[in-house]
């Protein structure tokens, strides 16, 4: 996002943030100052942020609702989580390279990615279609924490091939939650990068639970102290906070494409729904945990700071809801009309050039299906 000079047009007030634990907007939409941390958008960009945070959240809605009348297989919703993938995602440059987990839809839709495709994903109708190396966006990794050393593999051929140390520099982002820092690929992610000194950030949206466990079931400790034990920089960010998770991604990644080495953020946040919709969050969560988190709302705090400034008034606000819920309905109608993919395509990118033993497996599947013409199956 460009400078401009919303800065010197709003007010701001000082407040004494929660210790490691960088905000820059507080639940109530008043900015707040910070030593380290700062945006500085014009009224545009505000507006444009707080459109993103409303479309991303009824476009996951939507496709939560897709999956509950049978028309998608799984989804894993996004809801509460907004401003933590809207400000990292609007943080990375053209050039950075980003690898998601199976969440990251408010990321992929700052990336410019169409987002009918992962829900062709859940839909079972491809893998995934979209190009990585285009959109700078890997495919999602269903695999708990496996996207790390994806990432750091990539980040590391980034420094080898000397595409770091200028403002032209390349950096890469790993997105992960707070279940996965209990996984093997993510610490064994954290050493490589650490002693290579890849240009790599590493994004924990820590939304509190691992599935149905607890975030002390996974540590003891702040979760952004783990990257001093493999000698780099943590710091915790309010993930509610989109002005926050923008500025300090952004300042990690520019961190990282000047050479000096990964980091981790740890976001701060909770996820308001399901792990994904075959779970059941009542069952391990009491509703006034849940109303505690709702205060804390992104989208609220956002639109109460644009209200507060003048920066955005009813007119705008219903405008933009109205834009979420045509793109909604499109988004309905185009997965309804997916044509069923043909069974044997699932042989087709195993290998680049196949090979004797899968055109031999092909013909056999072939044989199976053809046996079911005329059955009424």
């Amino acid at each position: 996002m460009a400078k401009g000079d919303a800065k010197a047009r709003t007010h701001t007030t000082r407040a004494a943030p929660e210790p490691a634990f960088v905000q820059l907007l507080t639940p109530e939409g008043d900015r707040v100052e910070h030593p380290d941390y700062t945006v500085d958008f014009t009224d545009e960009e505000y507006r444009s942020l707080y459109h993103d945070l409303v479309v991303v959240r009824k476009l996951d809605a939507e496709a939560t609702a897709l999956q509950r009348q049978g028309e998608l297989g799984i989804w894993a919703s996004l809801l509460g989580q907004e401003a933590a993938q809207v400000g990292s995602g609007r943080a990375l440059r053209t050039q950075d390279m980003a690898f998601p987990t199976y969440r990251e839809h408010g990321v992929l839709y700052c990336r410019g990615i169409d987002p009918i495709m992962p829900l062709r994903l859940f839909r079972g109708v491809d893998q995934g279609a979209w190009d990585p190396n285009e959109f700078k966006f890997g495919m999602y990794t269903i695999v708990i924490g496996a996207q790390t050393l994806h990432a750091t593999g990539y980040a590391m051929g980034v420094g080898k091939d000397g595409k770091v140390g200028s403002d032209d520099g390349e950096a890469v982002i790993a997105y992960f939650g707070d279940g996965a820092t209990s996984q093997g690929d993510v610490n064994e992610a954290f050493i490589w990068a650490s002693v290579f000194n890849a240009p790599m950030v590493f994004f924990c949206q820590n939304n509190q639970y691992a599935i149905s466990e607890p975030l002390e079931r996974q540590t003891r400790v702040p979760l952004y102290h783990r990257a001093s034990g493999f000698g780099f920089p943590g710091l915790r960010v309010d993930g509610n906070d989109v002005l926050a998770c923008y500025a300090v991604t952004r300042k990690a990644l520019d961190d990282a494409r000047h050479g000096q080495g990964p980091s981790l953020i740890e976001a701060y946040t909770y996820r308001m729904g399901a792990h994904t919709t075959s779970d059941d969050p009542t069952r391990y969560r009491i509703a006034s945990e849940v109303e505690a988190w709702q205060a804390k709302d992104p989208i609220k705090r956002l639109r109460a700071f644009l209200d507060k400034q003048a920066i955005a008034g009813d007119d705008f606000f219903a405008a933009v809801d109205e834009e979420a819920r045509v793109a909604a309905v499109d988004l309905r109608e185009r997965v309804l009309t997916m044509p069923d993919p043909d069974p044997r395509s699932l042989f087709d990118h195993v290998y680049p050039h196949g090979s004797p033993e899968l055109d031999q497996q092909r013909e056999q599947f072939s044989t199976y299906m053809a046996s079911f013409e005329g059955s009424g199956h």
